[in-house]
């Protein structure tokens, strides 16, 4: 697929880098190229990731929580946790976990971060960022953005898509984009928020289930036409 909506994250003074390993295609923004230790990120939580599954296939199928693995890798961990607040499996939260332990590992040697894979930002910054919201074929894509302020802490914007992507989701939302502090969390939640939407009425029902998971902070909804948010959001047209 071609990411052109990567574009849409504007930074400018932040250095771009794509690192691509398997299915994992990041790109990231640093004060400088560490497409080095990127791919070194990459290939250690992968193979953390790989390794469980194997002894634990349940892991990459299942479609519902799974009990909590106090022995597992903190990715893992991560994954598990974020599931049960969504009520998702843990593999929905797989794109926004690596993000999240690439962008850690690289805040060692940049103060400020930004990893972006497939539509899942983790980012740490120092400067405002705008993150354009790309909704498929909605009249909206491409339309409107995420005006982002620096905080003290890291926070993650995951989106999920019942109609482009290759994620599963039985819902039929354009977009919905949800912010945490944990990438993880975002993940599983704008996944679990995602598949209650099938149409305008659900808009309603789906904001209240993000208001009721613990530690969203924000959410956006594109379905068709209609455009639905929730929390501190700074939205803006481009």
């Amino acid at each position: 697929m071609n990411r052109f909506y990567r574009q849409w994250c504007h930074n400018k003074h932040l250095t771009s880098f794509s690192v691509v390993v398997k299915e994992t295609d990041l790109w990231i923004k640093a004060q400088k190229v560490l497409d080095k230790e990127a791919k070194e990120a990459v290939f250690k939580y992968r193979a953390q990731l790989e390794k469980y599954i194997k002894f634990h296939p349940e892991f990459k199928d299942a479609f519902l929580p799974l009990p909590f693995d106090p022995f597992a890798p903190k990715i893992v961990r991560q994954m598990l946790l974020a599931a049960q607040k969504a009520g998702v499996g843990p593999m929905a939260a797989v794109a926004g976990a690596i993000a999240q332990a690439v962008g850690e590992e690289l805040l060692k040697y940049s103060k400020e971060v930004i990893v972006e894979n497939g539509g899942d930002i983790y980012l740490k910054i120092r400067t405002p960022v705008q993150i354009g919201i790309f909704a498929g074929s909605s009249l909206l894509s491409g339309k409107i953005a995420l005006k982002l302020k620096p905080t003290e802490k890291a926070i993650a914007v995951c989106t999920s898509s019942g109609k482009i992507g290759h994620s599963f989701s039985s819902g039929q939302a354009d977009a919905v984009t949800v912010i945490a502090e944990d990438a993880a969390l975002a993940d599983a939640a704008a996944t679990a928020i995602g598949n209650l939407i099938r149409k305008k009425q659900d808009i309603t029902k789906a904001a209240q289930r993000a208001k009721n998971i613990e530690g969203v902070k924000g959410l956006i909804i594109i379905l068709d036409k209609h455009l639905a948010i929730w929390g501190d959001i700074d939205l803006i047209t481009i």
